[in-house]
């Protein structure tokens, strides 16, 4: 009788011992996202001088999906879908606000870092992961264990660059004389490279997000260097580009503090604020090139699952507009990068891919259940085979019931009033030509239309960006009516 104890207290060890190692056999990840990064980027061959050595190195010993989409072009509503699981036309959030958990009906959704906290991951967090400081309040949002340092521009000139149209203090674009090292992104980076130099408990979930480019879009000179104004190629451009979309298109950014591109013309700032995006982009990547590295020098790099991304893309001309919140490709079209264990190397996948997705697949990549009402897909038979057929298109939504449809050729798009646009994107790239109309196309529509969600109205506390619309047709911007012969306002 007296061995009992010795024989409870072993199996109490090999029980704990059991338990340590299943929990070191699930992967680490890092999951790494940029803000407002659109296609310019070497292996999504968005722009063709755009230099992101980093991450197209890590597309290269991973997989990265060529046709990847978020469900909303705007900051807080992607963030939240994604997070979450569910798409904006599910949870009523379009806007800046308001923060899911303050939604009555929202507030137990099992988020990605709670889903993996509850199967024994550390949530690690810096940057902007979630939009607007949400999900950093310890103890009150519980989304992470470890919280670093906010996202943030950093050091910035005594006044505004240039004078847009709009006094927006953020709306802002190009060079002046100040130090790396004092960026609000150096400083996330340095943050996850400490981090993953100390012995973590793993498995870890590390998320590491940058504001740039996210205007307002501030280099040093050695990075607009990489991009001489005398060679500079701006982005494809038909001035007519307007004359064939519906007039509920300009909805989506009436009276937005992103400028025209009529002002940019006007203004002499095209070059400036395309360079200053190149730019931008090629000081975020070596960023995301010092915590890869230090990824690989913790020697953690062979357990851990990878993932890049980005909430939207951004114009920077096109369609003559600058910014976000539209439903064309170069809005919604984001870098999604796997690699890792689990993913193989050199893929590069042109099946429709959405940010949902990234949800159930990190489930399955880590083994775990994913929990009841995720909308996305799991990418998984892509991240192993990218040639391997997908049944579902991506799509977008911005504002309750106008939606975006993207399939691997095609792009439908359907506006609140019943107007719509379809592009073939294997011929028209650019989204010139709008065939929505054309008889011979009548069942390429059909069969998109069928893809658009019901949407639910805004819930409470919502916040736009956007204009405004009701059930029987009426259109405002903040309470100010909005007739159909209204002219577009060009430079607010």
């Amino acid at each position: 009788m007296k061995f009992v104890p010795v024989a409870a207290g072993l199996l109490l060890c090999l029980t704990a011992l059991c338990s340590a190692a299943a929990a070191s056999a699930k992967p680490n990840i890092l999951f790494i996202a940029i803000d407002d990064q659109n296609d310019w980027i070497g292996c999504l061959n968005g722009h063709p001088q755009i230099q992101t050595p980093h991450i197209d190195a890590l597309a290269e010993r991973g997989t990265v999906f060529l046709n990847a989409h978020c469900q909303s072009p705007l900051c807080n509503s992607s963030r939240t879908s994604l997070m979450t699981g569910r798409r904006p036309s599910s949870t009523g959030v379009y806007g800046l606000a308001p923060w899911f958990r303050d939604v009555e009906e929202l507030k137990d959704i099992v988020s990605l870092p709670q889903h993996l906290r509850n199967n024994g991951y550390t949530a690690l967090t810096t940057g902007k992961i979630y939009h607007g400081g949400y999900g950093r309040r310890p103890n009150k949002d519980d989304e992470f264990d470890v919280i670093g340092p906010p996202p943030g521009v950093g050091v910035r000139p005594k006044q505004k660059l240039v004078q847009t149209p709009s006094p927006h203090p953020l709306v802002d674009w190009g060079v002046f004389p100040h130090k790396d090292e004092d960026k609000g992104d150096w400083r996330v980076a340095s943050w996850a490279v400490d981090e993953l130099a100390k012995q973590q408990d793993e498995p870890f979930f590390l998320s590491v997000g940058f504001l740039l480019p996210h205007v307002p879009c501030y280099a040093t000179q050695k990075w607009f260097d990489l991009y001489p104004e005398e060679t500079l190629q701006l982005p494809p451009f038909q001035a007519n580009d307007r004359d064939d979309t519906p007039r509920f298109s300009w909805y989506m950014h009436w009276k937005l503090p992103e400028p025209r591109h009529k002002f940019l013309i006007e203004a002499n700032q095209w070059k400036n604020i395309v360079r200053s995006y190149l730019a931008c982009t090629s000081f975020v990547d070596s960023q995301v090139g010092r915590v890869l590295q230090a990824l690989e020098k913790s020697g953690k790099a062979d357990n851990t699952i990878v993932v890049l991304w980005s909430d939207h893309g951004w114009h920077l001309g096109e369609k003559l507009i600058t910014g976000k919140n539209t439903l064309w490709d170069r809005s919604t079209r984001v870098p999604l990068i796997f690699a890792g264990p689990g993913v193989a190397a050199g893929g590069r996948c042109e099946q429709p891919a959405e940010l949902l997705d990234m949800y159930p697949t990190l489930s399955e990549l880590c083994g775990l259940e994913a929990p009841e009402g995720l909308e996305g897909h799991s990418l998984m038979r892509q991240l192993q085979d990218a040639t391997a057929e997908r049944d579902w298109p991506a799509i977008t939504t911005h504002n309750h019931d106008n939606h975006g449809i993207r399939t691997r050729d095609w792009r439908y798009i359907q506006y609140a009033d019943g107007s719509e646009e379809l592009y073939h994107m294997k011929d028209d790239p650019n989204e010139w030509k709008n065939l929505a109309g054309a008889a011979e196309y009548a069942d390429v529509v059909k069969r998109h239309r069928k893809w658009v969600p019901e949407s639910r109205q805004p819930v409470p506390g919502s916040r736009h960006r956007i204009l405004l619309y009701g059930a029987d047709g009426s259109v405002n911007w903040e309470g100010e009516d909005v007739a159909a012969d209204d002219p577009v306002p060009e430079l607010e």
